[in-house]
């Protein structure tokens, strides 16, 4: 039977897109206190299919796919610009396209704007008309209001039209930073995106036995699962290990191992693949806030996402990606060239810390997989030394080897401007088998 808290999630997913929600009618209709209709609240907010808005309220929206995350609503807009809904509330669920300057005579606005446009302009009140009845929200900076006949016009196209005391210039960069960060989002690989779903988990119950283990291990081929109370809350984790001379008549959870590692659906794979090389274990439950089994990861699937994100276009460049460009591979001298443009540099001028020790990341990583084309896990980094290096230098930067095993790696990396040392770093790693 699913818990109240299931059952308002359920209530909110149910509701038609664009409907105002509020803590009390939930809490009335569904006969619930109001921190628990306030919780379920926060939680479809997060799963993506609630929207808060100031001096708007709380709207069901709809939920965005992962490969439409660059796609903003007008509800985000609105929360972005810190601004205020004239008219259209409607249409906040809507997702915004493109947006579009006002910069021109109204009748040269027309060939520019599209339905699903958002135009940016002042208060002109024949512009803001001619978009809503192009199919397109408006934006009015500078603070200004627009008149009754066009509010009254975009709520019964169901299209917002909007006010900030912004300018035109701030609120186009802001919109447009708010895009470039979701398209980065977009890159990061979260374990929901590769866990095997309950549905295809093996796992086993309190209460069942040794025997059971042996069944399940014959039927699958794997070597650990999650045991479970009957309401699927994660009580520990069977391994081959724990039951090993253990007779079949014995409970699984007098063998299992209580208080198991595990991970959110929200966690990024990179920090998920760090606690598994570290832990050095196999698979790892995947687990509510509540403890409730959702899933298992594995390693390998931690290894085939890894391999995924390596070959993704980057579409929104974060720094990092920034740097990685730089590096290129100089095979006569069994190292790499890297230049440092102005946004590596601190406020002085000079290449910063931080971007030092992201070149240094960075070069382990390329160097340990094109000799053993594994992942690698860096454990820590060991700055000693650095000189201050100019916006514009090329440095050569060569890695050595100083001792290497099976699982783990430690290197000396050194840094050099026209030839005389500028930069020192010991960095040590595991490294993950294919």
């Amino acid at each position: 039977m699913a818990t109240k808290h299931e059952q308002i999630l359920k209530y909110i997913e149910n509701l038609a897109v664009g409907e105002k929600i509020s803590v009390r009618k939930i809490a009335k209709n569904l006969s619930v206190s109001e921190g628990t209709a306030y919780r379920a609240i926060k939680d479809a907010e997060a799963l993506g299919f609630v929207s808060t808005i100031k001096r708007v309220g709380t709207l069901r929206i709809e939920r965005k796919q992962k490969d439409s995350i660059e796609k903003l609503t007008f509800a985000e807009i609105v929360n972005i610009i810190d601004g205020q809904v004239l008219g259209g509330h409607e249409g906040l669920y809507k997702s915004l396209n493109k947006f579009v300057i006002g910069a021109m005579t109204v009748e040269a606005m027309e060939r520019y704007t599209e339905s699903g446009n958002l135009l940016i302009v002042g208060n002109r009140v024949s512009a803001h008309e001619l978009a809503l009845n192009l199919g397109a929200a408006v934006l009015i900076t500078g603070g200004f209001d627009t008149s009754s006949e066009v509010k009254k016009l975009a709520d019964e196209k169901k299209l917002p039209i909007l006010s900030t005391s912004y300018d035109t210039f701030t609120v186009a960069t802001t919109i447009n930073r708010a895009i470039y960060d979701q398209l980065i989002k977009k890159e990061v690989v979260l374990v929901e995106d590769i866990l095997m779903s309950l549905e295809k988990t093996a796992y086993l119950e309190v209460g069942q036995k040794v025997k059971d283990w042996h069944r399940l291990q014959e039927k699958t081929g794997h070597s650990r699962f999650p045991i479970v109370a009957h309401d699927m809350r994660l009580m520990g984790m069977a391994t081959s290990k724990d039951i090993l001379e253990k007779t079949a008549s014995t409970p699984i959870e007098r063998v299992m191992t209580k208080n198991p590692l595990t991970v959110g659906r929200k966690m990024s794979v990179a920090s998920a693949s760090h606690m598994m090389v570290w832990e050095s274990i196999e698979v790892i439950p995947v687990v509510k806030d509540d403890l409730t089994l959702i899933g298992i990861v594995s390693r390998q699937d931690i290894l085939k996402a890894m391999q995924m994100i390596q070959k993704q276009p980057q579409v929104g460049e974060t720094i990092d990606d920034i740097i990685t460009g730089q590096l290129e591979e100089h095979h006569e001298k069994n190292g790499y060239d890297f230049k440092v443009t102005p946004q590596m540099t601190n406020s002085l001028g000079t290449l910063s810390y931080g971007v030092f020790m992201q070149v240094v990341c960075d070069v382990v990583q390329q160097k340990l997989y094109a000799m053993k084309k594994r992942n690698i896990v860096i454990e820590s980094v060991t700055l000693y030394f650095l000189k201050p290096v100019q916006m514009d230098a090329v440095m050569y930067v060569m890695p050595r080897i100083l001792e290497m095993g099976r699982k783990a790696c430690k290197l000396d990396i050194e840094l050099y401007l026209e030839g005389v040392l500028a930069g020192k770093a010991i960095v040590t790693c595991q490294m993950m088998e294919r």
